[in-house]
């Protein structure tokens, strides 16, 4: 028998406990071509919020009294495909759970290296890939530009702080409260925002960036997306990455700076890490690269337990993580 975690009804707002339930699963025998897997870790994400959603998106809601799903990585404990053994280490999309069982060709395999399960949910994973080609493909940046990044103590925001200032680039990164705006310095960041100090943020922005921005990496929308829109320079490129400061509000936001798209003919565009799957094994061996000279800090939020689910994903809307937020299963 192994448990879940599922949508028992779609939040207005906020997520609470009342729209989730942890509920146990048969373990029915394997199919032939399918893999049993014993999660070590699952990761909670902001873009889970909105699949929490009815309605169109770039890709599907949950579904009711289903369990939910998002990356994870485990150990294979029973097989019955031969592209994998028992033992074998793998990442997959049955997170949420104990125990996953899964084609194995929905299974990508793991190097056998000595690195934490962590890394490929973080630096190797998805996460990896988002700062990686938001950065690079998506808003073009390059050496001696000057890069906002919003969320900068967040599992991407981090990240991209990081790889920015290895290629050369002035980095401004916002983040809210004293210790997580000292984690965005100790990544390198030029100068940090507090976005919970007093005050309009695109001042504070003005301030650190009185020549404008080059690019812009967005993951929170709101207040920050607008004023980033009012401190660039003509033909900013923006990589729209995530809007978790709007996730949970039913109130439409104001754009005061929406026009400057036109008239500073921003380049603004939005992308999800899939669009570069293709790609996946340039942004491995850079990023790899990196880790294993020790040129990228990792930071995790590790909550324990299965059970500690449904805290770990509120804590992303909460500011209660700084870094990657992931849940540790027993062993």
């Amino acid at each position: 028998m192994s448990c879940a975690w599922t949508l028992v009804s779609r939040p207005k707002g906020a997520p609470t406990l009342e729209n989730l339930a942890l509920k146990d699963i048969s373990d029915q025998p394997l199919n032939d071509g399918e893999i049993r897997v014993k999660n070590s870790f699952f990761s909670v994400d902001p873009y889970m919020r909105p699949r929490m959603n009815e309605g169109e998106s770039y890709i599907a809601p949950f579904e009711l009294n289903e369990p939910m799903t998002g990356a994870a990585v485990g150990r294979v404990i029973e097989t019955r495909s031969n592209r994998f053994k028992v033992g074998d280490r793998v990442s997959h999309f049955l997170g949420w759970r104990d125990v996953a069982t899964l084609k194995a060709e929905d299974a990508l395999p793991l190097p056998d290296i000595d690195l934490k399960d962590e890394y490929f949910l973080d630096v190797l994973g998805t996460i990896g890939m988002t700062a990686y080609f938001g950065l690079f493909a998506v808003a073009e940046a390059r050496p001696g530009d000057v890069v906002f990044v919003s969320a900068a103590a967040g599992a991407v925001g981090s990240l991209v702080v990081q790889i920015a200032k290895l290629r050369g680039m002035t980095i401004i990164g916002s983040a809210g409260g004293t210790e997580k705006c000292d984690f965005v310095r100790s990544l390198g960041a030029d100068h940090v925002i507090d976005y919970k100090s007093p005050g309009p943020f695109q001042e504070k922005l003005r301030k650190a960036a009185p020549d404008g921005l080059d690019v812009y990496f967005d993951n929170v929308g709101g207040e920050q997306l607008d004023a980033a829109m009012g401190v660039a320079k003509w033909n900013s490129r923006f990589a729209i990455c995530g809007m978790i400061s709007m996730y949970n509000s039913d109130t439409p936001i104001g754009f005061s700076n929406l026009s400057y798209i036109i008239s500073k003919r921003l380049q603004v565009r939005g992308f999800i890490n899939t669009d570069f799957m293709a790609r996946r094994g340039e942004c491995l061996a850079q990023m790899g690269y990196w880790v294993s000279k020790g040129m990228i800090k990792s930071r995790y939020t590790i909550f324990d337990s299965l059970e500690k689910g449904p805290e770990a994903f509120f804590s992303l809307f909460s500011g209660g993580n700084t870094g990657k937020a992931l849940v540790r299963l027993g062993s």
